[in-house]
Protein backbone atom coordinates (compact mmCIF):
# COMPACT_ATOMS: atom_id res chain seq x y z
CA UNK A 1 0.00 0.00 0.00
CA UNK A 2 0.90 3.76 -0.77
CA UNK A 3 1.72 5.87 1.90
CA UNK A 4 0.31 9.12 1.47
CA UNK A 5 2.27 12.32 1.17
CA UNK A 6 1.23 15.20 3.20
CA UNK A 7 1.38 19.00 2.94
CA UNK A 8 0.45 22.09 5.08
CA UNK A 9 0.37 25.23 3.99
CA UNK A 10 -0.08 28.85 6.21
CA UNK A 11 -0.31 32.39 5.13
CA UNK A 12 2.54 33.77 7.31
CA UNK A 13 4.34 32.62 10.11
CA UNK A 14 5.54 35.84 11.72
CA UNK A 15 3.17 36.51 14.54
CA UNK A 16 1.63 33.54 16.81
CA UNK A 17 -2.46 33.69 16.73
CA UNK A 18 -5.27 31.76 16.71
CA UNK A 19 -4.29 30.59 13.16
CA UNK A 20 -0.59 29.30 14.11
CA UNK A 21 -2.17 27.24 17.21
CA UNK A 22 -4.57 25.25 14.61
CA UNK A 23 -0.90 24.75 12.97
CA UNK A 24 0.87 23.38 15.61
CA UNK A 25 -2.48 20.94 16.05
CA UNK A 26 -2.04 19.83 12.63
CA UNK A 27 1.60 18.93 12.98
CA UNK A 28 1.60 17.23 15.82
CA UNK A 29 -1.05 14.80 13.41
CA UNK A 30 1.92 14.81 11.02
CA UNK A 31 5.17 15.73 12.44
CA UNK A 32 6.98 15.09 8.91
CA UNK A 33 4.78 17.00 6.81
CA UNK A 34 6.58 20.09 5.28
CA UNK A 35 5.25 23.77 5.81
CA UNK A 36 4.71 25.70 3.17
CA UNK A 37 4.12 29.91 3.88
CA UNK A 38 4.45 32.74 2.23
CA UNK A 39 7.24 34.46 4.75
CA UNK A 40 8.46 32.62 8.07
CA UNK A 41 10.37 34.60 10.99
CA UNK A 42 12.68 32.02 12.16
CA UNK A 43 13.28 33.70 15.27
CA UNK A 44 9.89 34.77 15.92
CA UNK A 45 7.01 33.48 17.98
CA UNK A 46 6.02 30.52 15.82
CA UNK A 47 9.67 28.98 16.19
CA UNK A 48 9.13 26.61 19.18
CA UNK A 49 6.42 24.62 17.96
CA UNK A 50 8.24 24.49 14.39
CA UNK A 51 11.22 22.97 15.65
CA UNK A 52 12.58 19.56 13.48
CA UNK A 53 9.83 20.57 10.93
CA UNK A 54 10.98 22.10 7.20
CA UNK A 55 9.78 25.36 6.29
CA UNK A 56 9.36 26.49 2.44
CA UNK A 57 8.86 30.28 1.67
CA UNK A 58 8.10 31.97 -1.11
CA UNK A 59 10.03 34.17 -3.30
CA UNK A 60 8.62 37.32 -1.06
CA UNK A 61 10.69 36.15 2.02
CA UNK A 62 13.70 37.72 -0.21
CA UNK A 63 12.32 41.16 -0.12
CA UNK A 64 13.59 43.74 2.22
CA UNK A 65 11.96 43.64 5.55
CA UNK A 66 9.67 40.83 4.45
CA UNK A 67 8.65 39.57 8.17
CA UNK A 68 7.97 43.08 9.10
CA UNK A 69 6.52 44.81 5.89
CA UNK A 70 4.82 41.26 4.42
CA UNK A 71 1.20 42.37 4.77
CA UNK A 72 2.51 45.42 2.35
CA UNK A 73 3.10 42.72 -0.09
CA UNK A 74 -0.42 41.40 -0.29
CA UNK A 75 -0.56 42.85 -4.23
CA UNK A 76 2.26 39.77 -4.53
CA UNK A 77 0.73 37.27 -2.39
CA UNK A 78 -1.31 35.10 -4.95
CA UNK A 79 1.04 34.92 -7.34
CA UNK A 80 3.80 33.80 -4.93
CA UNK A 81 1.28 31.30 -3.32
CA UNK A 82 0.84 29.52 -6.90
CA UNK A 83 4.60 29.21 -7.56
CA UNK A 84 4.53 26.37 -4.77
CA UNK A 85 4.95 23.17 -6.42
CA UNK A 86 3.24 20.59 -4.61
CA UNK A 87 2.60 18.09 -7.38
CA UNK A 88 4.28 15.16 -5.57
CA UNK A 89 1.74 15.19 -2.46
CA UNK A 90 -1.64 13.28 -2.14
CA UNK A 91 -3.38 15.34 0.70
CA UNK A 92 -2.90 19.27 0.89
CA UNK A 93 -4.31 20.68 3.93
CA UNK A 94 -4.29 24.72 3.65
CA UNK A 95 -5.09 26.61 6.68
CA UNK A 96 -5.84 29.86 5.28
CA UNK A 97 -7.12 33.03 6.73
CA UNK A 98 -6.09 35.00 3.85
CA UNK A 99 -4.09 33.65 0.44
CA UNK A 100 -3.10 29.96 1.77
CA UNK A 101 -6.18 28.20 -0.10
CA UNK A 102 -5.01 29.57 -3.36
CA UNK A 103 -2.22 26.84 -3.84
CA UNK A 104 -2.57 24.62 -7.10
CA UNK A 105 -3.84 21.38 -6.67
CA UNK A 106 -4.90 18.34 -9.07
CA UNK A 107 -7.71 16.29 -9.42
CA UNK A 108 -5.26 13.07 -8.02
CA UNK A 109 -4.98 15.53 -5.24
CA UNK A 110 -6.89 16.15 -1.61
CA UNK A 111 -6.66 19.49 -0.83
CA UNK A 112 -8.95 19.97 2.14
CA UNK A 113 -9.11 23.84 3.66
CA UNK A 114 -8.98 25.15 7.03
CA UNK A 115 -10.41 28.41 6.66
CA UNK A 116 -10.13 30.68 9.38
CA UNK A 117 -11.95 33.25 6.93
CA UNK A 118 -12.10 34.27 3.61
CA UNK A 119 -9.80 37.53 3.49
CA UNK A 120 -11.69 39.51 5.68
CA UNK A 121 -10.22 42.89 4.31
CA UNK A 122 -11.04 42.07 0.77
CA UNK A 123 -15.01 41.18 1.14
CA UNK A 124 -17.58 42.64 3.67
CA UNK A 125 -14.86 44.35 6.11
CA UNK A 126 -12.96 46.63 3.37
CA UNK A 127 -14.80 49.31 4.07
CA UNK A 128 -13.72 49.30 7.63
CA UNK A 129 -10.15 48.13 6.87
CA UNK A 130 -9.79 51.25 4.17
CA UNK A 131 -10.87 53.97 6.97
CA UNK A 132 -8.64 52.36 9.99
CA UNK A 133 -5.78 52.15 7.96
CA UNK A 134 -6.59 56.00 6.55
CA UNK A 135 -6.71 54.32 2.73
CA UNK A 136 -10.08 55.34 1.89
CA UNK A 137 -9.74 58.43 0.11
CA UNK A 138 -7.01 60.34 -2.29
CA UNK A 139 -5.17 58.61 -4.81
CA UNK A 140 -3.51 55.79 -2.33
CA UNK A 141 -7.07 54.96 -1.50
CA UNK A 142 -7.95 54.40 -4.97
CA UNK A 143 -4.68 51.96 -5.81
CA UNK A 144 -5.87 50.13 -2.68
CA UNK A 145 -9.94 49.78 -3.49
CA UNK A 146 -8.34 48.29 -7.45
CA UNK A 147 -6.25 45.66 -5.63
CA UNK A 148 -8.62 44.81 -3.51
CA UNK A 149 -11.11 44.45 -5.96
CA UNK A 150 -8.58 41.80 -8.46
CA UNK A 151 -7.81 40.23 -4.90
CA UNK A 152 -11.84 39.60 -4.46
CA UNK A 153 -11.95 37.87 -7.95
CA UNK A 154 -8.49 35.60 -7.54
CA UNK A 155 -9.74 34.61 -4.08
CA UNK A 156 -13.21 33.74 -5.58
CA UNK A 157 -11.94 31.81 -8.69
CA UNK A 158 -9.39 29.71 -6.26
CA UNK A 159 -12.29 28.23 -4.24
CA UNK A 160 -12.72 26.10 -7.09
CA UNK A 161 -9.40 24.44 -6.55
CA UNK A 162 -10.50 23.37 -2.79
CA UNK A 163 -12.48 19.80 -2.34
CA UNK A 164 -13.63 20.60 0.88
CA UNK A 165 -14.18 23.71 3.58
CA UNK A 166 -13.51 23.32 7.20
CA UNK A 167 -14.86 26.55 9.00
CA UNK A 168 -13.50 27.66 12.38
CA UNK A 169 -16.97 28.72 13.66
CA UNK A 170 -20.70 29.41 12.22
CA UNK A 171 -20.11 32.52 12.18
CA UNK A 172 -17.34 31.62 9.27
CA UNK A 173 -19.68 29.30 7.75
CA UNK A 174 -21.77 32.13 6.65
CA UNK A 175 -19.23 33.78 5.19
CA UNK A 176 -17.65 31.12 3.04
CA UNK A 177 -21.13 30.50 1.77
CA UNK A 178 -22.13 34.27 1.28
CA UNK A 179 -18.49 34.69 -0.72
CA UNK A 180 -17.62 31.07 -2.04
CA UNK A 181 -21.08 29.50 -2.07
CA UNK A 182 -20.13 26.48 -0.72
CA UNK A 183 -21.13 24.69 2.21
CA UNK A 184 -18.72 24.00 4.61
CA UNK A 185 -17.84 21.66 8.23
CA UNK A 186 -17.43 23.78 11.38
CA UNK A 187 -14.74 22.09 13.60
CA UNK A 188 -13.83 25.11 16.64
CA UNK A 189 -10.06 25.35 16.79
CA UNK A 190 -8.31 24.22 19.79
CA UNK A 191 -8.25 25.79 22.88
CA UNK A 192 -5.61 25.18 25.84
CA UNK A 193 -7.91 24.74 28.75
CA UNK A 194 -5.65 22.97 30.68
CA UNK A 195 -3.04 25.58 31.27
CA UNK A 196 -6.31 27.87 32.25
CA UNK A 197 -6.87 26.60 35.88
CA UNK A 198 -10.41 27.66 37.59
CA UNK A 199 -10.44 30.01 40.39
CA UNK A 200 -13.41 30.70 42.31
CA UNK A 201 -11.45 33.64 44.35
CA UNK A 202 -12.87 36.78 42.10
CA UNK A 203 -11.21 40.47 42.91
CA UNK A 204 -12.64 43.91 42.32
CA UNK A 205 -11.27 44.68 38.85
CA UNK A 206 -11.61 44.00 35.19
CA UNK A 207 -9.27 42.94 32.50
CA UNK A 208 -8.88 42.68 29.05
CA UNK A 209 -5.65 41.00 27.33
CA UNK A 210 -5.10 41.22 23.12
CA UNK A 211 -2.12 42.75 20.50
CA UNK A 212 -3.36 46.43 20.11
CA UNK A 213 -4.47 46.77 16.75
CA UNK A 214 -7.77 48.63 16.03
CA UNK A 215 -9.92 46.20 14.95
CA UNK A 216 -9.42 44.55 18.49
CA UNK A 217 -11.19 47.59 19.80
CA UNK A 218 -8.85 48.06 23.28
CA UNK A 219 -9.62 51.69 22.84
CA UNK A 220 -12.94 51.53 23.30
CA UNK A 221 -12.82 49.08 26.18
CA UNK A 222 -10.28 51.57 27.65
CA UNK A 223 -12.78 55.05 26.78
CA UNK A 224 -15.55 53.27 28.40
CA UNK A 225 -13.61 52.51 31.99
CA UNK A 226 -12.40 56.03 31.61
CA UNK A 227 -15.85 57.60 32.01
CA UNK A 228 -16.16 54.87 34.77
CA UNK A 229 -13.34 55.67 37.33
CA UNK A 230 -15.19 53.72 40.35
CA UNK A 231 -14.19 50.71 38.52
CA UNK A 232 -10.71 49.01 37.68
CA UNK A 233 -9.63 47.94 34.30
CA UNK A 234 -5.79 45.76 33.89
CA UNK A 235 -4.72 46.11 30.15
CA UNK A 236 -2.53 43.29 29.25
CA UNK A 237 -0.98 43.79 25.52
CA UNK A 238 0.88 45.44 23.00
CA UNK A 239 0.89 46.39 19.24
CA UNK A 240 1.31 49.74 17.58
CA UNK A 241 -2.13 51.19 18.81
CA UNK A 242 -0.58 51.04 22.73
CA UNK A 243 0.58 54.77 22.56
CA UNK A 244 -2.77 55.94 21.45
CA UNK A 245 -4.56 54.07 23.52
CA UNK A 246 -2.16 54.64 26.62
CA UNK A 247 -3.22 58.86 25.77
CA UNK A 248 -6.69 57.91 26.67
CA UNK A 249 -6.71 55.68 29.89
CA UNK A 250 -7.20 57.61 33.29
CA UNK A 251 -5.99 56.41 36.48
CA UNK A 252 -8.18 53.63 37.08
CA UNK A 253 -6.87 51.95 33.70
CA UNK A 254 -3.42 50.41 34.43
CA UNK A 255 -1.62 49.42 31.06
CA UNK A 256 0.40 46.88 31.56
CA UNK A 257 1.87 46.14 28.17
CA UNK A 258 3.24 42.76 26.55
CA UNK A 259 3.31 40.22 29.77
CA UNK A 260 4.47 36.43 29.73
CA UNK A 261 1.57 34.20 29.81
CA UNK A 262 1.85 33.40 33.08
CA UNK A 263 1.08 37.10 34.24
CA UNK A 264 -1.58 36.69 31.90
CA UNK A 265 -3.26 33.38 33.63
CA UNK A 266 -3.00 34.91 36.55
CA UNK A 267 -4.56 38.49 36.28
CA UNK A 268 -7.23 36.16 34.44
CA UNK A 269 -7.83 34.20 37.55
CA UNK A 270 -8.44 36.86 39.73
CA UNK A 271 -10.21 39.10 37.29
CA UNK A 272 -14.34 39.99 38.24
CA UNK A 273 -14.67 39.62 34.47
CA UNK A 274 -13.14 39.43 31.26
CA UNK A 275 -14.03 42.35 28.46
CA UNK A 276 -14.04 41.23 24.78
CA UNK A 277 -15.06 44.43 21.85
CA UNK A 278 -13.71 42.84 18.97
CA UNK A 279 -15.78 41.08 16.09
CA UNK A 280 -13.79 38.01 16.05
CA UNK A 281 -14.11 35.06 13.42
CA UNK A 282 -13.74 32.72 16.50
CA UNK A 283 -11.86 34.22 19.36
CA UNK A 284 -9.60 32.19 21.95
CA UNK A 285 -9.01 33.92 24.96
CA UNK A 286 -12.64 34.12 25.88
CA UNK A 287 -12.84 30.85 26.49
CA UNK A 288 -9.68 30.46 28.13
CA UNK A 289 -11.42 33.83 30.64
CA UNK A 290 -14.27 30.66 30.81
CA UNK A 291 -11.79 27.98 31.31
CA UNK A 292 -10.76 30.23 34.58
CA UNK A 293 -14.03 30.35 36.08
CA UNK A 294 -13.96 34.31 34.64
CA UNK A 295 -17.65 35.67 32.78
CA UNK A 296 -17.06 37.54 30.01
CA UNK A 297 -18.37 41.02 28.74
CA UNK A 298 -18.58 40.74 25.25
CA UNK A 299 -19.72 42.05 21.80
CA UNK A 300 -22.71 40.29 20.66
CA UNK A 301 -21.49 39.46 16.98
CA UNK A 302 -18.90 36.86 15.52
CA UNK A 303 -17.66 33.83 17.38
CA UNK A 304 -18.25 35.33 20.66
CA UNK A 305 -21.98 34.60 20.64
CA UNK A 306 -20.90 30.96 19.85
CA UNK A 307 -18.64 30.28 22.58
CA UNK A 308 -20.23 32.91 25.59
CA UNK A 309 -23.53 31.64 26.74
CA UNK A 310 -25.93 35.15 27.78
CA UNK A 311 -26.62 35.89 31.19
CA UNK A 312 -25.19 32.11 32.12
CA UNK A 313 -21.66 32.71 31.05
CA UNK A 314 -21.36 36.24 30.46
CA UNK A 315 -23.02 38.75 29.07
CA UNK A 316 -23.60 40.89 25.53
CA UNK A 317 -23.31 44.29 24.63
CA UNK A 318 -25.21 45.53 21.35
CA UNK A 319 -22.68 48.31 19.65
CA UNK A 320 -19.30 49.07 19.51
CA UNK A 321 -19.28 52.00 21.31
CA UNK A 322 -18.29 52.87 24.76
CA UNK A 323 -22.12 54.11 25.67
CA UNK A 324 -23.03 50.75 25.52
CA UNK A 325 -20.17 48.69 27.01
CA UNK A 326 -20.83 51.06 30.23
CA UNK A 327 -24.76 49.82 30.60
CA UNK A 328 -23.19 45.72 29.85
CA UNK A 329 -20.79 46.97 33.02
CA UNK A 330 -23.58 47.86 34.61
CA UNK A 331 -25.96 45.26 33.93
CA UNK A 332 -23.34 42.68 35.14
CA UNK A 333 -22.49 44.61 38.33
CA UNK A 334 -26.33 43.77 38.58
CA UNK A 335 -26.75 40.28 38.41
CA UNK A 336 -26.51 37.46 40.48
CA UNK A 337 -22.72 35.79 40.68
CA UNK A 338 -21.74 33.42 37.89
CA UNK A 339 -21.01 30.05 38.44
CA UNK A 340 -17.50 29.27 38.02
CA UNK A 341 -18.00 26.00 37.41
CA UNK A 342 -20.29 26.48 34.54
CA UNK A 343 -18.04 28.37 32.98
CA UNK A 344 -15.34 25.73 33.32
CA UNK A 345 -17.85 22.88 31.67
CA UNK A 346 -18.48 25.67 29.11
CA UNK A 347 -14.79 25.91 27.64
CA UNK A 348 -14.19 22.24 28.04
CA UNK A 349 -16.10 21.97 24.55
CA UNK A 350 -13.55 23.51 22.76
CA UNK A 351 -10.45 22.00 24.16
CA UNK A 352 -7.72 20.62 22.28
CA UNK A 353 -8.95 17.09 22.30
CA UNK A 354 -12.26 17.61 20.94
CA UNK A 355 -10.12 19.06 17.99
CA UNK A 356 -8.13 16.24 17.56
CA UNK A 357 -10.73 13.70 17.50
CA UNK A 358 -13.36 16.03 15.11
CA UNK A 359 -10.30 17.10 13.13
CA UNK A 360 -8.95 13.48 12.68
CA UNK A 361 -12.26 12.14 11.78
CA UNK A 362 -13.36 14.59 9.20
CA UNK A 363 -10.09 14.15 7.19
CA UNK A 364 -10.29 10.17 7.28
CA UNK A 365 -13.66 10.59 6.11
CA UNK A 366 -12.69 12.96 3.32
CA UNK A 367 -9.76 10.61 2.41
CA UNK A 368 -11.95 7.59 2.09
CA UNK A 369 -14.01 9.23 0.35
CA UNK A 370 -11.14 10.77 -1.76
CA UNK A 371 -9.04 7.81 -2.95
CA UNK A 372 -8.72 4.27 -3.58
CA UNK A 373 -8.19 1.55 -1.01
CA UNK A 374 -4.30 1.19 -1.73
CA UNK A 375 -3.31 4.02 0.01
CA UNK A 376 -2.70 3.69 3.82
CA UNK A 377 -4.51 5.82 6.53
CA UNK A 378 -3.20 9.36 6.77
CA UNK A 379 -2.59 9.06 10.38
CA UNK A 380 -0.75 6.36 9.78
Amino acid sequence: MKTPRIAIVHDWLVDSGGAEKVLAAMLLHWPHAPVYTLVHDSQGPTATFLKGHKVYTSFLQKLPQATRRYRSFLPLAPIAIEQFDLSEFDLVISNSYAVAKGVLTGPDQLHICMCCSPIRYAWDLQHQYLRESGLDKGFTGLLARIVLHYIRIWDARTANGVDKFIAISEFIARRIKKVYGRESTIIYPPVDIDSFCLSEKKEDFYLTASRMVTYKRIDLIVEAFSKMPDKQLVVIGDGPDFRKIQLRAKSNVVLLGYQPIEVLIDYMQRAKAFVFAAEEDFGIIPIESQACGTPVIAYGKGGAIETVQDGKTGIFFEEQTPESLIAAVQKFEQMSPFDTHAMRENAKHFSEQRFYSEFKEYVMNAWQEHFEKDYRNPFS
